[in-house]
């Protein structure tokens, strides 16, 4: 599906408007995780269920625990850490958390398994995680893209070393599943990447009971989670582009939900937003804001330059790559770097946005189109991994703004 983007610059009458946004997919993923390895019971609200996290909840019932969907509430039974099924073959889909998050359960459980993926997720990153399972003493086939095949092993060998430069989701999934072993977990990350998703990682551990200790670069995982009630925030990541078309069109968007305090690292851009017109931005905590601000930074005063992003250039796609294509099909001078771009501000023209298969690319660049006529997202569709409704809303609160 095509979706040309209406430009409503100029057009606004009522600039002030609410929307809602998903419950946070990093939340989702890690609240159905830990519920799963829980004692007793745990209900979910707000859950966000796009094709990520919906492919996260079908694992979960392939191995055995019990997971009850009802809209954006979820109840899972919790094994108590020691899953029901001893040998299953789960599919992930495009799903870098349940990749990552599940592939380490199932490393820290005494079964045999196989794990399934969709061809975009094995261009990404595994092998820092898998290379850290193997060196724990699970046994873990794999040949650099899926399926990969586990043997796992709940007495694993410690301190185990974990390498965090592509992602931070490797020392999130070790820190989780640490508690199936039957020993204290040591684990010792090297590299440096997403400390904002560790922080909520350890945050959320400390919710289901489990307080993780930290001393000389090393974490220590032990105890058990508890089953609990669990209220899971917006999603920030998808907030932003709604508060990114208030930076270019001078309206008053409102994401309901969205607090002063969260969690998540996105919250910091939102306040850049506010008076960033240019310059340059270190965007290394929080990354997935880098499509969105590339997608504004030609109608704001000064050149804008990103870096510290090197590592999303293996994400769904090379988003970098995705960054300067459609950017200089727009007529928009842009500047690529190892590390990020630089984009001057320029009056962009019509254009066709390849999406690459990448539903931040889909999102971020309905933005421009926002304030440029003839913008059109091919397959708009794939923003369905994190935000389905996304074109829907967006045309809602175009036609409310503008009435």
């Amino acid at each position: 599906m095509d979706y040309e983007v209406k430009n409503i610059y100029g057009k606004i009458k009522n600039p002030a408007v609410f929307v809602e946004a998903p419950g946070s997919k990093s939340i989702t993923a890690r609240a159905l995780l830990l519920a799963t390895l829980a004692e007793g019971e745990s209900t979910l609200f707000g859950a966000q269920f796009s094709d990520d996290c919906a492919a996260f909840s079908e694992c979960i019932k392939q191995l055995g625990v019990k997971c009850s969907v009802s809209g954006t509430t979820v109840k899972i039974s919790g094994c108590g850490g020691i899953l029901p099924k001893k040998s299953a073959k789960i599919y992930v889909g495009s799903a870098g958390t349940a990749a990552r998050f599940l592939t380490a359960l199932l490393a820290f459980s005494d079964g045999e398994y196989e794990v399934e993926a969709s061809e975009q997720m094995s261009k990404r990153p595994m092998a820092p995680l898998v290379n850290a399972l193997n060196e724990a003493g699970a046994e873990v086939t794999y040949s650099g893209s899926f399926p990969i095949k586990i043997k796992g092993t709940r007495r694993p060998e410690s301190p185990v070393t974990v390498d965090v430069t592509q992602s931070s989701q490797f020392l999130s999934a070790l820190l989780m599943t640490g508690v199936c072993a039957k020993t204290p977990l040591k684990i010792r990350p090297v590299g440096d990447h997403g400390g904002e998703y560790v922080k909520m990682t350890l945050d959320m551990m400390w919710s289901f009971g489990v307080d993780v200790k930290y001393a000389d670069g090393v974490y220590t995982v032990s105890g058990g989670y508890t089953g609990k009630r669990y209220e899971i925030e917006p999603d920030l990541s998808a907030a932003c582009y709604f508060y990114a078309m208030n930076r270019i069109l001078g309206s008053e968007i409102s994401v309901k939900g969205v607090m002063p305090h969260s969690m998540q690292g996105d919250g910091k851009f939102i306040e850049i937003l506010k008076t960033f017109d240019g310059g340059k931005l270190d965007m290394s905590a929080f990354s997935d804001q880098a499509l969105t601000l590339a997608a504004i930074a030609p109608y704001l005063k000064n050149p804008t330059e990103i870096c510290g992003v090197k590592h999303i250039r293996a994400q769904e796609c090379d988003r970098i790559r995705a960054i300067c294509e459609n950017l200089r099909a727009m007529g928009v001078r842009v500047e690529e770097r190892e590390d990020g771009v630089k984009i001057y501000p320029s009056e962009p023209h019509a254009a066709k946005i390849n999406t690459f298969g990448d539903h931040r690319v889909a999102m971020a660049f309905s933005v421009t189109g926002l304030r440029t006529d003839g913008i059109v997202i091919q397959n708009a569709e794939v923003c369905s991994k994190t935000f389905k409704d996304y074109f829907t809303v967006l045309e809602r609160i175009c036609a409310e703004m503008c009435k």
